[in-house]
């Protein structure tokens, strides 16, 4: 369009499109989605064998060639694993709401963040699982039904692996294939050897110590294992496990002896990244020791990997091999120590779009 006037030209130049008869854009909101690894609708058959199966389709996770693993899997595995895995999962299950507890403290983390960063009136806080549900997709299209034009999204995995973190980010990718007017992306990286979480992780172990009537011979920081060709191929994951071992034993003032790096929750026949937990807690009290405890770094919140296979089944193997006194150390969950981490990284990663 010509204008005759030049100096409604240049009017216009300056007011912008507005004047060109186009509406201004208004600034659309910025969601965050805290994402954690998955959990089953309920510990029947069918749920368990709904989450299972699509934990262990995923090809970050099983890296076997699908003509070897699904034959495996569906006639091995889902046929057997379900059941078992829903009996473990029926002993931690919360009754009160009908959810794992991994479901319960992801929640809450979402709904304490939300209000934690109630000064930023622009943001939308929500939470999604990488398997099962509320499902990644869901999430995504929610916020960006609500307006959301950018999505922070925080795999809640202190240390990378390609297992955990990449996935859950593949996931979010693959919901934003489907969607059109797809929002901008950042992802919160790993903070296995962030100040505030080492600090977080401090105090908790800390405050839990000073409740018990034993003082821990040992102290055992047991993470989530990984087989080891995962690692030989580049995986970090083993050691950003190492690094915050290292900095949590500097921040506590304990040596190698005191606080010692395990691996648990090992699946199918190759090797895993190594020590293994329940190998090493059995051959500590074979050697006499009497006392120890044991803390998750790399498990945002409690869930069945540390409050059943930790606070059970590492707890008897302890007691049955001579062990007398044991203790689980809490995940930091939605606690005050917990939600700091959480918050900070949210808000720095948010710079420049707030």
């Amino acid at each position: 369009m010509t204008l005759a006037n030049p100096a409604d030209a240049k009017a216009a130049e300056t007011a912008g499109p507005a004047l060109a008869g186009a509406a201004p854009i208004k600034a659309g909101k910025i969601g965050i989605m805290l994402i954690n690894l998955g959990t089953p609708d309920g510990t029947d058959f069918k749920p368990m064998w709904r989450y299972l199966r699509e934990f262990l389709s995923d090809p970050r996770v099983i890296e076997l060639n699908k003509a070897i693993w699904y034959p495996i899997l569906y006639g091995l595995v889902l046929t057997m694993r379900p059941k078992m895995s829903g009996a473990n999962y029926a002993r931690i299950w919360n009754r009160e709401r009908n959810e794992s507890p991994l479901r319960t403290f992801t929640r809450s983390q979402a709904e304490k963040l939300a209000g934690a960063l109630a000064d930023l009136p622009n943001v939308v806080v929500d939470w999604a699982m990488r398997y099962g549900n509320p499902s990644t997709e869901s999430v995504a299209r929610r916020l960006v039904e609500q307006g959301c034009e950018r999505i922070l999204s925080f795999p809640i995995y202190p240390q990378y692996s390609a297992t955990t973190t990449a996935t859950a980010n593949d996931q979010l990718f693959r919901a934003l294939m489907k969607i059109r007017n797809a929002p901008a992306i950042r992802s919160v990286p790993p903070y296995y050897d962030e100040p505030v979480y080492i600090e977080a992780l401090a105090r908790s172990i800390e405050q839990n110590l000073a409740t018990l009537d034993f003082v821990p011979e040992v102290v055992i920081a047991s993470y989530h294992g990984i087989p080891k060709p995962y690692s030989d191929k580049g995986d970090p994951y083993r050691a950003h496990c190492l690094e915050t071992t290292r900095l949590l034993r500097a921040r506590l003032g304990w040596d190698e002896k005191k606080l010692i790096t395990t691996f648990q929750s090992r699946f199918g026949a190759q090797e895993w990244l190594q020590p293994y937990t329940d190998v090493t807690v059995e051959k500590l009290a074979k050697e006499g020791v009497k006392s120890i405890a044991i803390v998750n770094p790399g498990f945002s919140v409690d869930c069945i990997e540390t409050l059943d296979e930790i606070g059970r089944e590492a707890a008897e193997t302890f007691h049955h091999a001579g062990g007398r006194n044991f203790a689980h150390i809490p995940c930091l969950n939605d606690s005050a120590e917990g939600m700091a981490v959480i918050e900070a990284l949210v808000r720095r990663e948010l710079s420049g779009w707030v």
